[in-house]
Order: C-alpha cells, then structure tokens, then sequence
C-alpha cells in the first residue's frame, strides 16, 4: 500500500479558489490512479475526481469545469485545483488510490483536509 497526506484545505470565500495535495509514500506512485473524493457533513462520500496511472482524469458532474486533477509523478503528488467555490463543496476532502485504472473501491487512503467555503 501507499501512504498519503493530504493539505492545503482551509476556509475560503464563495468565488475564491484552493489547491489540495496529496502527497504520496513509495516509489510505485507513478503506478497507482489517484481519487479525490468528499464527504460533508451528514451526506455520504461522493466521488469528486481522479486521474489514472496512463494520465486520465475524470471529474464529478458537479465539479466539472471548476476542479482540474494533476499529478506529478517526480514529486509522488496530485493536486486538485478548485476554482468558483461554492458552499456546496464544503466537506472534507479525501484523496485515495489504488492500482486498478478504473476503481470503484480505492485500497489506500489519507487522513482527509476540511474545505469550507463560506457564502
């Protein structure tokens, strides 16, 4: 398994932006797909992106247009960019991966960053 630690959530305005990171442990990163996913308070996690092992990302409808997924495997991390914050997309925010291309259920995750965004 992949350790992962996950920063750079905080308390922001409707409208701003914030990046996340997860940073990865071990030297097979470059073989695991990276997921974010969410979880606000009283709602069940919900899928938010991820970018596979080859480079393909694929993002939740509600976040599409807004958050964009990167990694860079040199540095064992994958970023979310999120831009037009919305109160909605306050939760606490998980990356997780494995290393299946396209998993439903990821093996690995990290302790998780809270994101609130005020209106």
């Amino acid at each position: 398994q992949v350790q992962l630690v996950e920063s750079g959530g905080g308390l922001v305005q409707a409208g701003d932006s914030l990046r996340l990171s997860c940073a990865a442990s071990g030297r097979t990163f470059s073989r695991y797909t990276v997921g974010w996913l969410r979880q606000a308070p009283g709602k069940e996690r919900e899928f938010v992106a991820t970018i596979t092992y080859t480079g393909d990302a694929y993002y939740a409808d509600s976040v599409k247009g807004r958050f964009t997924i990167v990694r860079d495997n040199a540095k064992n991390t994958v970023y979310l960019r999120m831009t037009s914050l919305k109160s909605g997309d306050t939760a606490v925010y998980y990356c997780a991966a494995d290393l299946r291309r396209w998993p439903d259920e990821y093996n690995s995750w990290g302790q998780g960053t809270q994101v609130t965004v005020s209106s």
